[in-house]
């Protein structure tokens, strides 16, 4: 699967120094595999849902959210957003 953009990632790094590592650490295992559909990626990452028509990722113990347009047939995974667990429950997002 590819993930674009990095670049969502490395901004919000800047942001939260915290989130660095396991923001990267989430990346590269989206990277490192083709995935089938949602369960063959829950079975992979477990901390992954499905909202409306998102896939929303717990990072860091559910402290970071990255929501994403995933496209099984393509393999493109779409950061729309990376957020703080309280900006993801705003709901600016959706």
């Amino acid at each position: 699967m590819r993930v674009i953009t990095n670049r969502r990632l490395v901004e919000f790094a800047l942001l939260y120094t915290d989130a660095g590592t396991p923001l990267q650490a989430w990346r590269k295992l989206m990277e490192s595999r083709s995935y089938r559909g949602f369960n063959d990626l829950k079975m992979s990452l477990g901390s992954v849902d499905i909202v409306g028509d998102k896939h929303v990722f717990d990072i860091r113990g559910n402290r970071y959210r990255i929501v994403c347009g995933i496209s099984y047939a393509t393999q493109l995974c779409f950061i729309k957003a990376v957020l703080t667990h309280s900006q993801y429950d705003e709901g600016k997002w959706k």
